[in-house]
C-alpha cells in the first residue's frame, strides 16, 4: 500500500530537484537541515546533488533509469551501447546508463547505478534523438541508427579505416544482429553521417548497404 507523508502531498511527480523541496518546506526556519533529516530517515533519496526522489514506500511508480539519465545530466539522451541494447541490436543487458551530451563527457554513480556522459558537438548531437513513451513515462534516446553511429565513432579501439575490418567489429566484437542491421533506415543514416562528417562512419554506411545486399541475395 502507497504511504504517505505531508511532503508527498505536495510534489506530484516522484523525481524532483532542490528548488521544488525548498519550497515545499518554505514553513522550516532551516530547510536544510529538514532535508538532511528526510535524507537520514530515507523519506527522500539523492540521486545527485540537486536531484531527489522519494524513498521506496512513497514512490507512486518503479524507478525509470532512462528518465534518470536525462534529468541528471543534460542536455542529453540516451544513446552508446544502453541504446544499442534497447532497440534490440545487441544481446547483452548493458548496467551503465550511457548518454550524449553537449557538456563536458562525465560519469555519475548514484544509488540506481551508474551514468556516463559523451560530449558531442552541436551538429552531431543534434541528430538522431528520439522520444520514446511508455505510459506516462517518456524520455530522449537515440534513434538505432544514431546509437550505432555514435557507438562507432566513439570506440577508440576501432579505427575503421578498412571496409573489411568492419563486419568484425560489428558482428564479432559488439555482436549486433546482422538482421537488425540490413534493415536500418538508410536515410537517417545517411542524415547521421552528412552532420558526423566522419570517415569512419562513411565506411559504417558502405559495410551497410554491402550487408543489405546480402540479405536480398
Amino acid at each position: 500500500m502507497l504511504e504517505t507523508t505531508p511532503l508527498r502531498q505536495q510534489i506530484a511527480r516522484d523525481v524532483f530537484d532542490y528548488q521544488q523541496l525548498v519550497a515545499c518546506l518554505s514553513q522550516f526556519s532551516k530547510p536544510r537541515d529538514k532535508i538532511r533529516r528526510l535524507l537520514a530517515s530515507g523519506e527522500i533519496v539523492r540521486i545527485r546533488k540537486g536531484l531527489y526522489t522519494f524513498g521506496e514506500p512513497l514512490r507512486r511508480a518503479p524507478i525509470s533509469r532512462e528518465l534518470l539519465a536525462n534529468l541528471i545530466y543534460g542536455p542529453s539522451y540516451i544513446s552508446l551501447d544502453y541504446a544499442l541494447s534497447y532497440h534490440g541490436l545487441i544481446p547483452e543487458r548493458v548496467e551503465t546508463v550511457t548518454s550524449v551530451t553537449l557538456g563536458r563527457s562525465r560519469t555519475f554513480t548514484t544509488p540506481y547505478g551508474m551514468f556516463s556522459y559523451r560530449r558531442l558537438s552541436q551538429s552531431r548531437y543534434a541528430v538522431g534523438g528520439l522520444l520514446a513513451e511508455h505510459g506516462d513515462l517518456s524520455f530522449l534516446i537515440a534513434s538505432p541508427e544514431k546509437a550505432l553511429a555514435d557507438k562507432v565513432w566513439a570506440d577508440k579501439r576501432f579505427d575503421g579505416t578498412r571496409l573489411s575490418a568492419y563486419g568484425s567489429y560489428l558482428l564479432d566484437d559488439l555482436r549486433l544482429d546482422p538482421a537488425r542491421l540490413a534493415v536500418l533506415d538508410r536515410d537517417r543514416l545517411e542524415a547521421i553521417a552528412r552532420a558526423y562528417d566522419s570517415r569512419k562512419l562513411y565506411w559504417l554506411m558502405r559495410y551497410l548497404q554491402t550487408l543489405k545486399k546480402r540479405s536480398h541475395a
